[in-house]
């Protein structure tokens, strides 16, 4: 009880929506793997996708789906934990970003070949056939931990209110078109872009916790250690 009301109504926020998210996606997973819930919409889904393409849209997709790979995202992450580096002159931002895609791409792997989903069928795949593991799409939820953490550390920035706002709505769209593009190319199942994201904010609610509580204990060594010692 001790530990509990020592935390502050952030930090239990934080925590319950790591846990909510956490049994959220254990219940898509099963859904998934059952192919009832949520999955049972998925082939329909799929079908009514495909009937709808069209030359702009599929141009369209290949370009969000191509930023959402791995080897994009990585060269991304590497450039700009550098970037942070240098432009504020303090490792924790750079540390974070390279954490927290670490986390996404190990997360993507582990769940990927616990829950083995298969893909779609590979005839409607506009690209290159990908005969690996479905769910969760790895893209959906890389890049939106990629885009929607560096929103996050732009609010903890000097820049204007009016450039947190356009960088935290052109992270949500990013996100979210690389996610349909997933699933409009015949790459994943609507669930498997829902599953992604859904695991997604939940490893960002963790690291967002983890930060502030590690920020909070330094706030408290600061103030409790006298001005004398170093």
């Amino acid at each position: 009880m001790k530990v509990v009301s020592a935390l502050s109504p952030r930090t239990l926020l934080g925590l319950l929506a790591t846990v909510v998210g956490t049994i959220a996606f254990a219940l898509q997973a099963d859904a998934a793997d059952e192919g009832d819930g949520l999955a049972a919409f998925d082939p329909q889904l799929t079908a009514d996708v495909v009937a709808h393409r069209t030359a702009g849209m599929s141009k369209l997709a290949h370009a969000l789906t191509f930023i959402g790979n791995v080897s994009v995202l990585t060269i991304l992450t590497v450039v700009v934990a550098v970037l942070l580096r240098i432009l504020t002159h303090r490792w924790r931002p750079a540390v974070i970003l390279v954490i927290g895609m670490a986390g996404a791409a190990t997360l993507t792997y582990t769940l990927k070949v616990l829950i083995s989903r298969h893909r779609p069928d590979a005839s409607i795949v506009l690209g290159a056939v990908n005969h690996g593991f479905s769910f969760p799409s790895g893209h959906s939820l890389s890049s939106a931990v990629f885009f929607l953490l560096l929103a996050g550390l732009l609010w903890y920035t000097d820049v204007s209110r009016a450039v947190k706002l356009a960088g935290t709505a052109a992270a949500i769209v990013l996100t979210i078109g690389i996610g349909l593009s997933r699933v409009y190319l015949g790459y994943h199942w609507a669930t498997d872009v829902l599953a992604g994201w859904t695991i997604a904010l939940t490893w960002l609610c963790l690291i967002a916790t983890t930060v502030h509580l590690l920020r909070t204990r330094r706030d408290r060594r600061s103030v409790s250690t006298p001005s004398g010692r170093p």
